[in-house]
């Protein structure tokens, strides 16, 4: 599972001219399920970006949380972070998980960070055409994999 995540001041969603999302200090994760990711995956991430320390403290330092922050997030399902961009191009998405599969686990990892890591969070609508707004707070942006923290 791959996710990219921005630390935001305000990120929005919109569908079809519509509103779908919308927070203010929070965390905007762009999620790609992987063909090969599991419940592992998807709980390692929702506790890896829970618990991310990427707010600064009264002293400038990354010391807080998106949950210390009382911060809120939205999850955009982005299933072009599978790009292998090795040949040619036009990249292959080989490795992204099928759209049921995807849907599932995206909707899974939603309810883990709103149930389990108690953080208000909204999402985009799978599998639609999205125009995500962001104030990029930073900016920060990080992207993490769980396969290569998973070893």
């Amino acid at each position: 599972m791959r996710a990219v995540i921005q630390r935001v001041k305000q990120a929005s969603v919109v569908v079809d001219g519509k509103v779908v999302a919308s927070i203010e200090t929070g965390i905007l994760i762009l999620l790609c399920v992987c063909k090969d990711d599991t419940q592992k995956d998807i709980e390692y991430l929702a506790k890896k970006i829970a618990n991310m320390r990427i707010f600064s403290d009264e002293n400038g330092k990354f010391n807080l949380s998106v949950k210390d922050m009382g911060g809120s997030c939205i999850v955009v399902s982005q299933f072009t972070l599978a790009a292998d961009t090795k040949k040619g191009n036009r990249p292959s998405y080989f490795y992204a998980a099928e759209p049921q599969k995807a849907q599932k686990l995206y909707n899974e990892f939603v309810r883990l960070l709103k149930t389990e890591h108690n953080l208000p969070t909204q999402k985009g609508v799978f599998a639609a055409h999205m125009d995500v707004k962001l104030i990029n707070d930073g900016p920060v942006t990080i992207y993490i994999d769980s396969k290569e923290n998973l070893q």
